[in-house]
């Protein structure tokens, strides 16, 4: 090619459009491209709010508020505290009750003595018609019509099988004539009060026919 010819336009022309038809390949993209960290995650920098932020305690999650109990039976409720203040006032009758019916015990007990003594005076009074001994007769019977008016009687024990609810045992003997545990003498008469124990009999209490050679 010599300097100052002029160029030929069409060779030229071939070329740029060879050059041209030939689209330049795309780069290949990487397999697992690292996603560029987001601009949430890089650091901040740290402030007085950050902190405050921080030392905040983390708010429990909402839990379900549990349902409320339900409401009281009133009507149950009112029967029950009826029916308990009633049993109230029958024990408080009943308590009165006794108060009243058993209020002489301890005033009929301390009479007791008296009528002992003049029952071992009768005992051991040789004639019967001697008018002192029927002096102490009537003595005796008027104590005697007291106590009964009051609701105490006397009861018997000899003969009896031992009750120790009602008698006390103060000795055990052997007994031919009366069979093991039965009462076989009484040392004390018993006094009962309107169905109750106002003063336990003192007994001696049979233990059996003696032994042989004994």
């Amino acid at each position: 090619m010599r300097f100052g010819a002029a160029a030929r336009p069409g060779r030229y022309r071939r070329l740029d459009t060879e050059n041209t038809s030939k689209t330049p390949e795309a780069p290949e993209k990487p397999e697992n491209p690292e996603a560029p960290e987001s601009q949430d995650n890089q650091e901040k920098p740290e402030t007085a709010e950050n902190r405050e932020n921080a030392e905040k305690p983390e708010k429990p999650e909402n839990r379900e508020t549990p349902e409320k109990s339900a409401e009281p039976d009133w009507k149950d409720l009112y029967a029950r505290l009826l029916a308990d203040f009633d049993n109230f006032k029958k024990r408080t009758a009943r308590d009165r009750d006794d108060i009243y019916r058993y209020a002489e015990a301890e005033i009929l007990k301390d009479i007791l003595p008296a009528v002992d003594n003049l029952s071992l005076a009768l005992a051991s009074a040789k004639d019967p018609e001697d008018p002192f001994v029927k002096g102490v007769s009537m003595t005796m019977d008027s104590f005697l019509a007291a106590l009964k008016g009051h609701g105490a009687e006397p009861f018997d024990s000899v003969g009896k099988p031992l009750d120790t609810d009602k008698m006390d045992a103060v000795a055990q003997l052997p007994n031919d004539d009366v069979e093991e545990g039965v009462v076989s003498n009484e040392v004390k008469k018993g006094w009962m009060l309107k169905g109750r124990v106002l003063r336990a009999a003192q007994v001696v209490v049979s233990a059996g026919k003696r032994e042989s050679g004994s």
